[in-house]
């Protein structure tokens, strides 16, 4: 059983525009021993370390961490994609066993088109050439946006994060579930996939975990088994509820399956897709 997307930060590195003090529950130092204290507990054996800062310093950060801790498999981090140097940068990111792929952090973007823009597409292709994967932090209007990018890049390995981050309301289910659909059904199955992991956060403070089971059963049925990654988005999770509540819900979604498809969800699509 693999986590498919954690953190780790320490708050003095200075990086992390987003995490400030206001998010009580998670505005603290964490550590990869304490994601694997919660991870073990659950019966998880590895976990997919994820870049939380648009630094190429954090993405060192997260290697060290990487190296010391054997339960990370693998790291995915962040570089500057408009830099002049960028496909020399990810050329460089190829060398490292550790590193498998890159995320922009899409979501936080004001054009929804600036993956799209043609100063990046050589990066992308670079990536594509090497391997990467492309983390996708996105929320639904990037959709479109990454299913054009996919037909530009056929050979570009893509992983959706976090469902691109649905409102959570059922007025809104239908209208998030379409352009997701359109992604899976038009995309290589081998190429483009997505990670069940995020959603609890995305509800309305103070819901059950149950009020997700909607989004992780449409994303199950849209993706499938063998393109659905299982993850926990720890300590974020923390802002809604706990890594055990999480994985519980997850179970009940993922019980109707064979066992082998569990397993894939669980954990051989990440060790597949990423080459853990």
């Amino acid at each position: 059983m693999i986590d498919a997307h954690f953190h780790c930060w320490q708050l003095a590195r200075g990086d992390y525009a987003w995490l400030t003090p206001d998010l009580v529950p998670i505005y603290r130092d964490v550590s990869v021993a304490a994601w694997q204290q919660h991870a073990q507990a659950c019966g998880v054996e590895g976990g997919l370390l994820v870049q939380a800062a648009p630094t190429v310093q954090e993405t060192v950060f997260l290697l060290q961490q990487a190296k010391a801790n054997p339960m990370v498999l693998g790291v995915v981090g962040w570089i500057d994609m408009l830099a002049a140097d960028a496909v020399e940068q990810v050329a460089q990111c190829a060398t490292e066993p550790l590193l498998k792929g890159l995320r922009p952090m899409l979501q936080d973007l004001n054009d929804p088109d600036w993956i799209l823009q043609p100063a990046v597409r050589p990066v992308l292709e670079a990536m594509a050439q090497s391997g990467l994967v492309l983390d996708a932090l996105i929320k639904p209007v990037h959709l479109p946006r990454i299913l054009a990018l996919t037909q530009a890049h056929p050979n570009l390995k893509v992983v959706v994060d976090h469902g691109a981050k649905p409102v959570i309301d059922a007025a809104a289910l239908k209208a998030w579930a379409e352009p997701m659909k359109q992604l899976a059904d038009h995309a290589d199955p081998e190429k483009v996939v997505c990670k069940m992991s995020g959603l609890w956060t995305e509800a309305p403070a103070c819901s059950s975990v149950e009020v997700v089971r909607p989004w992780c059963e449409a994303l199950l049925d849209i993706w499938g088994p063998r393109r659905l990654l299982w993850g926990s988005d720890w300590p974020v999770l923390e802002l809604a509820g706990t890594y055990d509540g999480w994985r519980a819900l997850s179970l009940k979604v993922l019980s109707g399956l064979e066992p082998l498809e569990q397993a894939a969800v669980l954990g051989e699509n990440a060790r597949r897709f990423y080459r853990l």
